[in-house]
């Protein structure tokens, strides 16, 4: 690992790339501990921490504790998140959105552009939202007026912004996804707290706490990397006077290919109605965000029906072997005992739909084994399910950039 390290060092290029990454993220990082003015942090970072309810919480967690320094960057990455949630099954809803995906690096850039102005009006909805919540509950503004309230609003709406900019910087210039390595950084930053903690809980629970994060990350990396090979022959075919000569390879289906996407995605989805429900000053609003709180049975119940779905709706807009199967064709290959065509993409479906299965399962698992380890051993487990899902999964997809940059160049690679 660290041979590899310095190996991709060495490479001019993957320098800049990593460079380049740790200053977007130290760049967001010191955002977040900038403060808009005129707010008294204190009052905001009490009511999260012992009234504000679980939901500001778990939000508070994503944005890499910027919500309770009401930072400049205190909604997070979450509204671009959730903008891109509703984009995707607007596609799929709409033939229009559908023609729109399958038009090239053109169209893709046309949806990019449509996401992000659904990420601005969100995230303009949710400052409103945030502002008036803590003016009503908290004495965080003392000196409240019409244009302090556009200031804040804009100011929470411009990092937003920001933030959705520098993500798609690191995608372009750096390495790794930048939506997700922001997501990573704002959980990791909350680490080192949650490690001094583990104090408070006693040296059993911390050494079983300790063994059941090791096996959870063993486990994730191997669902992660596990896949089903399919053998595929390609038969001889003549291209002018020359004859190619058939060979046999392999196409991969991973048995978890929509990776920590559907977590985010639950998380984003199951996360809107209790917050919105914040805002409201009702009592029904307040009994809504309590039942729906990410510790209740009913969040834990929809928290895994959501992510074993977003995982095949991820999977299908991913794979789909209609096209898989048609580019076989094309190609001369064939799946041995399959009829290429239609036979072929029925027979990849079947399988990735029983592949898919198991990997749902165990993503939606690991996200609500905190909350039973916090039910069965009367335990405050202060780092979640879902973060370590993201963590190690953010972690194993940035490695695998820079492994094929390594390799690209002839040096060995992180990964055995």
């Amino acid at each position: 690992m660290l041979a590899s390290m310095a190996n991709a060092w060495k490479i001019p290029e993957l320098r800049m790339k990593l460079i380049f990454t740790g200053m977007m993220i130290i760049i967001y990082r010191f955002g977040a501990h900038i403060p808009v003015p005129g707010v008294d942090i204190d009052a905001i970072k009490n009511y999260i921490q012992s009234g504000g309810g679980d939901v500001l919480g778990f939000l508070n967690l994503f944005s890499g504790g910027a919500l309770q320094n009401f930072a400049v960057f205190a909604l997070g990455i979450m509204p671009y998140i959730t903008a891109s949630i509703i984009l995707q099954l607007l596609t799929m809803a709409f033939p229009q959105l559908k023609e729109l995906s399958r038009e090239g690096e053109a169209g893709q850039r046309k949806l990019t552009q449509y996401t992000r102005y659904l990420t601005v009006a969100l995230a303009l909805a949710q400052a409103v939202g945030f502002t008036m919540l803590f003016k009503t509950q908290t004495e965080a503004f003392p000196d409240f007026t019409m244009v302090k309230f556009y200031e804040i609003v804009i100011t929470l709406t411009a990092g937003t912004t920001l933030l959705m900019w520098i993500g798609e910087l690191i995608t372009q210039h750096g390495i790794g996804n930048g939506i997700s390595l922001l997501i990573f950084a704002s959980i990791v930053s909350g680490l080192v707290p949650a490690l001094f903690n583990l104090g408070q809980i006693g040296l059993v629970n911390t050494v079983i706490l300790g063994v059941i994060a090791i096996i959870v990350v063993m486990a994730i990396v191997m669902v992660q990397e596990g896949q089903r090979r399919i053998t595929i022959q390609y038969a001889k075919r003549q291209i002018g006077r020359k004859m190619t000569t058939g060979g046999s390879t392999y196409l991969p289906l991973n048995i978890n290919m929509a990776g920590v996407i559907p977590v985010i995605f639950a998380s984003s989805i199951l996360m809107f109605p209790p917050t919105i429900a914040n805002f409201l000053p009702y009592d029904w609003a307040q009994s809504l965000a309590e039942f729906l709180g990410p510790q209740g049975i009913p969040f834990l119940v929809l928290y895994v029906v959501f992510i074993i779905g977003f995982t095949y709706f991820y999977t299908a807009v991913q794979f789909d072997p209609m096209e898989r199967a048609n580019d076989l064709k094309k190609y001369g290959g064939f799946i041995p005992g399959i009829r290429p065509g239609r036979p072929t993409a029925q027979y990849l479906d079947r399988v990735l739909t029983r592949l898919t299965l198991p990997g749902a399962v165990f993503l939606a698992a690991i996200a609500v084994m905190p909350n039973i380890l916090i039910m069965v051993m009367d335990i405050n487990f202060f780092f979640g399910g879902t973060s370590i899902l993201i963590v190690v999964g953010v972690a194993l997809q940035t490695m695998k950039q820079m492994e094929s940059q390594l390799l690209m160049r002839h040096y060995e690679g992180f990964l055995k």
